[in-house]
């Protein structure tokens, strides 16, 4: 078993979608482990994006994602990692296979309805952001 990170995007939660988000996480076999609604803070956006500080796009990823309520998941299945980003598809919705949540729901690079982990350990950091200490069963 593997977990990884998962978010429902401002735009995605303004939209509605959160439900059709979550039956989807669940239909593909993903355990929720943990799940959160947050309303990030512009300093919170900052840190949990500072691997890409120094990016052209930071001030409007931060600005954008402190700009609503987002729902925070930590999910577990097998191969959860590479799977969550399949289900997910490619970050440009106008990229994205049918089928995937993207597809279905992204407005925009930016405005792409979700994120996920890219690896395990962007994962471990992510998951500990929003989960911080014991909050998450022990690994088995």
């Amino acid at each position: 078993m593997e977990r990884t990170f998962a978010m429902i995007k401002p735009d995605a939660t303004a939209r509605g979608l959160s439900g059709r988000i979550l039956s989807r996480i669940e239909e593909e076999g993903f355990e929720v482990l943990g799940m959160k609604i947050v309303h990030m803070s512009k300093a919170q956006a900052e840190g949990f994006y500072a691997v890409h500080r120094e990016r052209p796009f930071f001030g409007d990823l931060t600005t954008f994602m402190s700009s609503g309520r987002t729902v925070v998941l930590a999910l577990e299945r097998t191969d959860a990692i590479r799977h969550w980003r399949d289900v997910m598809g490619a970050t440009n919705p106008a990229e994205a296979a049918p089928g995937t949540i993207r597809a279905e729901f992204g407005e925009s690079i930016e405005r792409n309805s979700t994120h996920g982990s890219d690896a395990p350990d962007t994962a471990a950091f992510e998951l500990g952001y929003w989960f911080p200490g014991a909050e998450l069963p022990a690994a088995q």
